[in-house]
């Protein structure tokens, strides 16, 4: 199992425990600054023994006060830096980021319960229209009248 150790300095260790002949024997996986992010994490992943769980260690760096940045958080910042800085987007993404960002304003700071009841809402009114509509009415045996070339005419 994967464990964090603060160092001097403000390093911060991604290490594993590892048994050999000479007994158990802790590994650095990874070194980082500041918070935990997905770069150590990948870099530890690719060392470690065993499988890293990335979620145990994200909860042990925020227990700790190290705290987590993700990669695309830290995408997020660069590009609203540019932003602010006077960059532009594509015509095609800035109008597909308008449009998100629309859609999630709607839903930033509301609670799960608003979000649940919500969806519960919405749930309910598809039933409603399911229940609404008439039975589907069966086919018609012969959708098209039969023309009857013999004696001139539709039967």
């Amino acid at each position: 199992m994967a464990y964090l150790v603060r160092r001097a300095g403000g390093k911060v260790q991604v290490r594993e425990s590892v048994r050999t002949e000479r007994g158990p024997r802790s590994r650095m996986l990874a070194s980082f600054r500041g918070a935990l992010n997905d770069h150590a994490l990948d870099q530890a992943a690719r060392k470690a023994v065993r499988p890293l769980d990335r979620e145990d260690l994200i909860a042990k760096a925020q227990t700790m006060g190290v705290g987590w940045t993700s990669s695309t958080s830290v995408a997020a910042r660069q590009l609203v830096k540019r932003l602010r800085r006077g960059s532009t987007l594509d015509p095609v993404m800035e109008t597909e980021l308008a449009d998100d960002l629309d859609e999630a304003a709607d839903w930033v700071g509301t609670s799960d319960e608003e979000r649940g009841a919500t969806l519960r809402e919405l749930l309910r009114l598809s039933d409603a229209i399911a229940r609404s509509r008439d039975a589907l009415s069966p086919s018609r045996s012969e959708p098209y009248p039969h023309i009857d070339s013999e004696h001139g005419g539709v039967a």
